[in-house]
């Protein structure tokens, strides 16, 4: 199994959060790796490492989250691997909601967001969003 981080979704992706019949709940399993120093696209001088800078992106998205019906379900540190193999873990997982895919799409198309999303960039080193939804949804 190949695994590649990334911190921007491939045009494919983002094309896929438009297609018509996916009107249900979606849950996004967010696995992060940080850089450890932030590193933003502006050249801006920081003294925060990823890990800060993310958090400040965090904070801000769960506005975000909420003016398109979405919501944070639950994030936190990882603290070790328990079965399996991976040559270097996540350092943190986090899960959000939202109403369907377009609710996503309309969120990060969001010029506000976009703004916050500044700190996402300059945090992460790469991550992986796995979608899911619940049975019976």
């Amino acid at each position: 199994m190949n695994v590649e981080n990334a911190v921007a979704p491939t045009p494919e992706q983002i094309q896929e959060l438009a297609e018509e019949g996916h009107d249900r709940p979606i849950y996004m399993v967010n696995l992060l790796k940080f850089k450890e120093k932030a590193e933003y696209d502006d050249g801006r001088e920081t003294e925060l490492t990823g890990e800060e800078a993310y958090g400040i992106y965090g904070a801000e998205v769960v506005g975000h989250l909420s003016q398109v019906g979405g919501k944070l379900v639950i994030g936190g540190q990882v603290t070790g691997l328990r079965l399996g193999a991976v040559e270097e873990l996540w350092d943190s997982v986090a899960i959000a909601m939202y109403p369907n895919r377009k609710a996503m799409l309309k969120m990060i198309t969001n010029p506000q967001y976009m703004k916050s999303a500044e700190h996402r960039s300059a945090g992460l080193a790469g991550q992986l969003n796995i979608e899911m939804v619940l049975p019976g949804s």
